[in-house]
């Protein structure tokens, strides 16, 4: 048997989960595959993830890797540890790479997708924000428009997380709205923790169709200087976590 590196595509509705990164006493996605994984190989592996998503968050295409010595062929991880896993967690694929690949370090841009539903569903209201506030839709397009570059996202970082060096760049950033919802999706090379919630909760408090004119409200001008100053001012807006999708990783 030689080592060999297997690189996991992995879908997951984050419903009932404490994230993707394995905690004490909590239930998480790294966790259930890593029992698959044991129950399946019979060896503990050390699972690494492109990105670690907080409790109720979803992917669609969530990338991890491990290694191992075992004679089960790569391709075949996808089945075998599906026949463990709950049905809420899903392996999409399953392939060899490289010993030197990681799914964090790796990766050179993410999509993410927040999607916003606009009436109430028995079916859908974990997939999504359900909201009845009216959305000035072009105000919502402005300021995905605005986020657009290298910048320094501090404000949108939860404070204990903020890094030495906050600056992203954000490749792409739109909505899409349709009768009964509004989509928005988002590429970067890297986000800071509960960033994109903050963004989404911020230009939701910005389109927000308002009866008052409190000096106080966000505007899309007060919004630019957040994005394209250094400031320590904290955006307090944070969209729910279970609108929020991971949905491919680049490399």
């Amino acid at each position: 048997m030689s080592r060999k590196n297997i690189k996991l595509i992995v879908e997951y509705d984050g419903t009932n989960y404490s994230g993707w990164q394995s905690q004490i006493n909590a239930t998480t996605v790294q966790d259930k595959i890593q029992d698959a994984l044991f129950k399946t190989t019979g060896q503990q592996v050390n699972l690494l993830a492109a990105g670690r998503t907080d409790a109720g968050v979803h992917a669609h295409g969530q990338t991890a890797n491990f290694q191992i010595d075992h004679t089960i062929e790569p391709q075949q991880y996808k089945n075998a540890l599906n026949a463990y896993l709950p049905k809420d967690i899903r392996i999409k694929s399953a392939s060899e790479v490289d010993l030197e690949f990681h799914s964090r370090f790796d990766a050179l841009s993410k999509v993410y997708r927040y999607i916003i539903g606009f009436e109430q569903s028995a079916l859908y209201y974990q997939q999504r924000w359900e909201m009845s506030e009216k959305l000035d839709f072009d105000i919502l397009h402005n300021s995905a428009e605005i986020v657009i570059g290298e910048h320094d996202f501090a404000p949108f970082c939860v404070i204990t997380s903020r890094k030495e060096n906050n600056l992203c760049t954000i490749y792409s950033a739109s909505w899409k709205i349709d009768k009964n919802r509004a989509i928005f999706e988002i590429k970067g090379n890297r986000f800071l923790h509960s960033m994109i919630r903050s963004m989404v909760g911020a230009m939701v408090d910005l389109a927000v169709i308002k009866k008052d004119n409190s000096k106080h409200n966000l505007t899309l001008e007060s919004f630019r200087d957040i994005i394209e100053s250094s400031t320590d001012y904290r955006i307090i807006s944070c969209a729910p976590a279970h609108g929020l999708y991971l949905v491919s990783v680049e490399y």
